[in-house]
């Protein structure tokens, strides 16, 4: 049945190009007419029933932001669960994304000029295929439309929270060149960058236009230790604080048992400021030297546009883009021999246990008899590690544009390479033998020779790619004039293969590397998909649009997906639109596919014989499920716009999203309570602490989420130039679902139970344009959230709001020179403080700078 419908869709999609011969002689190139994010159908953008946002060139540069990812980071509509390079513990560190309605990165898809790019080469949260916004160019950005409603009756499976398109130039004459630094001045991180863009040719008069971008930045790393209210890692003050401390160095697993001498960074400490309800002395040591909160990175991309004029009605273009990011970090502190040591076993696909026991004998063994030890490797110094990605994206194609039909072809490859280097890991062989000899000395590093440490080290490489390949077809036309204007009609057909391959290093899969961490991902499948889409004018005030996708997925089969919007305008300064639509997420390749992960993660363990009730850390092994199905929604919009004037509007939208068998993992901390509910997932050592977690994806149930947007705007002539007051907010109504398989759906909004998601988020603006002179104003607010792990009267309960300032200012009165000035966070607001977070802050909705000024040049040439 889906062969018949692909075919029969496939030929819909065909059939105009059998048309294109009688449109050669036509020279009808309707200036008037766009095509929008949302809709292959050219018309009126006031036609058109989808919200979307547009942000232009402008827009950017007022908002004083530096890079793609910081503008759209930033935006109300990215409302909770996305992650950028703050999350360093990933297996996709240095990236960042973005989240449309808080359900995740894999469920909003980026475009660049309406077509795919890449996904990155790993997944985030082992799982997430998601764009590295990181790897795309911001200098040659003309606009980007980010559409609110689901549209996976347009653009397919990773569309259902909406779509983010960026905008390049079409075209562009002339050159300009410029350059920034900036200080933060409450950290001391500095940032420099550099950008140019060139072009020349005119399509309408020589035929041709060619124009090139590029940009470069570079930023100091941020570690822990250099913002001052992290680096002591007392929070004994705040609600829920304690003082961070990592104990180690003892015997028999107990803290107390301690070593009898203090080596590098421990400090003597009191058990009891540590773990309330403890007593005695323990060797201790301030974990913030080994923590990186943003990785230091150098970025480059370039992007390469051509078009050459075929004939009156058709154009050849193509466009290549580069981007190549280096980064590197702090990975963690010197390697801890504990009960929980590791290796991999490549034949078992599992955890091989290293022992952790000092024999009798053992220099560093003060007892008669074999005894476990912890103990922190300070002398082999602090493990590192560095990303460097490269991202590439061909696209050449054909289209043209006739008084009857319009219509594009292309080709595209695109892919993202990653080389993951980790330096100062801990060889196994090497430990076990010194361990079995007593060759090296744990309780006094300094007698261990260079030789000796030498032999314990190895640096590991972990490569990884992503690979997407495409054809695309589309057409549309108007089919007939009816009496409130033309019948529009557009259909294509897409073809795509995806690519996945995630490995790791020699070290690992051949057991050698000590506590690995990995996420081996192997997979490929085939997409083919063909829609069709029609524009109805039913009256000269009320229009509808349909949409129907038909999509066959080589791993788990096919799907359907329409869509319905309807567009009343009673009045001339008030629309009504509305719309309806299924859709569906095709399960990730790390998902569904061959792959397996291994990480490290924290959990409170009631059951624990030491510290019941306190964070404990595990290891953690996920693997995939072939027999997973795909996530299927319903998305329902409802909006109005009113415009007084043409000064002034006022938008209102309303979504609702339900999600069937969304995908994920069960609550982490729910197995570690009902342990009998998941026999064999949960495994302890033979003291009966927490040593290993093992997991496969599943479809949990179903999720549904609603709220509203509003978009305000206004605009004054004020002493010779005009003030103009913006406004974009979300509200979150509900986000509901369940932590376990078949579970009761729980509510997330207003909480961080689901991440964090704060029920309101938004910026307002106020700008000022007065000939040379522009400056603008911008108030960015998060709304508060309640703390849903808070374990007690004493812990925090809820996670407070932030409202911030950002200031841009920029004089074009030198000829040909444009000098920009910019502060964000003016009034050098913390983030807010989170008792459960990693690092005490929600990395998903803020970052630790301060006050951060930047200036700026631009020049133009001739």
């Amino acid at each position: 049945m889906m062969k018949h419908t692909l075919l029969l869709a496939g030929l819909g999609a065909a059939l105009p190009f059998a048309t294109l011969a009688s449109d050669a002689t036509s020279q009808d190139n309707s200036l008037e007419r766009v095509t929008v994010t949302g809709s292959n159908i050219r018309a009126s953008s006031k036609a058109k029933t989808n919200p979307v946002q547009v942000i232009s060139a402008a827009d950017i540069a007022a908002s004083g932001k530096s890079s793609l990812p910081d503008v759209l980071r930033s935006l109300a509509v990215n409302s909770g669960n996305s992650f950028n390079e703050q999350y360093t513990g990933s297996f996709s560190a240095g990236t960042a994304g973005i989240s449309l309605r808080g359900l995740g990165q894999r469920n909003t898809l980026i475009l660049v000029n309406g077509k795919r790019v890449s996904n990155y080469a790993t997944a985030q949260e082992l799982q997430e295929t998601f764009v590295d916004l990181n790897s795309l160019p911001l200098k040659a950005v003309k606009r980007i439309e980010i559409l609110k409603d689901g549209a996976s009756a347009i653009y397919g499976s990773d569309a259902i929270a909406g779509v983010v398109n960026i905008i390049l130039y079409s075209d562009y004459q002339g050159a300009e060149l410029g350059a920034s630094v900036s200080r933060d001045a409450s950290t001391g991180q500095n940032e420099r960058q550099f950008n140019l863009l060139a072009g020349k040719g005119d399509l309408g008069q020589d035929g041709y236009n060619l124009w090139f971008s590029f940009d470069a930045q570079k930023r100091d790393r941020l570690d822990q230790t250099d913002v001052s209210w992290l680096k002591d890692n007392d929070f004994r003050g705040q609600p829920g604080g304690s003082l961070v401390r990592n104990v180690t160095n003892y015997y028999n697993g107990n803290p107390v048992q301690r070593f009898p001498n203090a080596i590098g960074p421990l400090q003597d400490t009191d058990y009891g400021a540590l773990n309330p309800g403890k007593s005695g002395r323990v060797w201790a040591y301030n974990p913030a030297q080994y923590t990186t909160l943003m990785p230091g990175i150098e970025r480059y991309h370039a992007a390469l546009h051509g078009s050459y004029r075929l004939d009156a009605v058709t154009e050849a273009y193509a466009e290549f883009l580069y981007g190549a990011s280096h980064s590197n970090q702090i990975f963690g502190p010197p390697l801890s021999v504990t009960s929980s040591l590791r290796a991999w076993n490549a034949a078992t696909q599992s955890l091989t246990s290293i022992s952790n026991v000092l024999p009798a004998g053992n220099p560093s063994n003060p007892n008669a008899g074999p005894t476990p030890i912890s103990a922190t490797l300070f002398d082999l110094g602090q493990r590192d590690k560095t990303d460097s990605v490269s991202f590439r994206r061909l696209l050449a194609g054909v289209k043209g544009s006739g008084d009857k039909w319009d219509w594009d072809v292309s080709g595209l490859y695109s892919d993202s390479r990653l080389r993951e280097y980790a330096y100062n890991f801990v060889n196994r062989y090497a430990y076990e033998k010194l361990l079995a000899s007593g060759g090296y000395n744990f309780i006094d590093p300094a007698q261990n020779s260079a030789a000796t440490k030498d032999s314990l080290l190895i640096n590991t490489l972990r490569p990884a790619w992503y690979r997407t390949a495409s054809f695309d077809a589309t057409a549309s036309t108007e089919l007939a004039q009816l009496p409130a204007g033309p019948l529009g009609f557009a259909a294509g057909y897409q073809l795509r293969r995806e690519m996945m391959n995630a490995g790791t290093s020699a070290a690992v899969t051949s057991g050698t590397e000590l506590r690995p961490a990995l996420d081996l991902i192997n997979g490929a499948r085939n997409v083919q998909a063909a829609y069709s889409e029609l524009s109805v004018p039913l009256l000269k005030s009320l229009s509808l649009s349909a949409a129907a996708r038909a999509d066959h997925y080589s791993d788990f089969g096919s799907a359907f997906s329409p869509k319905l919007g309807l567009r009343y305008q009673p009045l001339q300064s008030l629309t009504l639109r509305g719309s309806l639509s299924k859709g569906f997420r095709a399960p990730s390749l790390p998902e569904i596919t061959h792959s397996t992960a291994v990480s490290y993660g924290s959990v409170q363990d009631p059951y624990d014989p030491i510290t019941p009730n306190q964070s404990i850390g595990y290891t953690h092994l996920v693997v995939a499920n072939p027999a997973i199905k795909p996530e299927h929604s319903t998305n329902a919009n409802l909006g109005l716009v009113l415009s007084p004037t043409a000064d002034s509007s006022i938008a209102i939208d309303y979504y609702r999203i339900r999600q069937k068998d969304v995908i994920g993992l069960e609550d982490v901390d729910n197995l570690v309570r009902n342990p009998g509910a998941y026999p064999g997932q949960v495994v302890r050592d033979s003291q009966g602490r927490l040593q290993t977690i093992t997991q496969q994806f599943t479809n949990l149930g179903n999720r549904e989420t609603s709220g509203f947007d509003l978009d305000l705007r206004q605009s004054w002539k004020l002493a010779g130039g005009r003030l103009t007051l913006a406004a974009q907010w979300s509200r979150l109504l509900s986000f509901r679902q369940p932590l376990q398989q078949g579970g009761a759906l729980q509510e997330g909004a207003g909480s961080n139970l689901l991440g964090a998601l704060p029920r309101w988020k938004g910026q307002t603006s106020a700008s000022w344009d007065n000939h040379d002179w522009s400056s603008t104003l911008t108030w960015f607010h998060t709304d508060g959230y309640t703390q849903a792990f808070s374990s007690g009267a004493d812990d925090q309960s809820r996670v407070g709001s932030s409202n911030t300032f950002n200031l841009s200012a920029s004089y074009k009165g030198v000829k040909r020179v444009t000098l920009t000035a910019a502060v964000q966070n003016l009034a050098n607001r913390r983030s807010p403080w989170d008792s459960h977070a990693g690092i005490y802050y929600d990395s998903s909705q803020y970052d630790p700078t301060g006050r951060t000024f930047t200036l700026g040049v631009q020049y133009k040439l001739d």
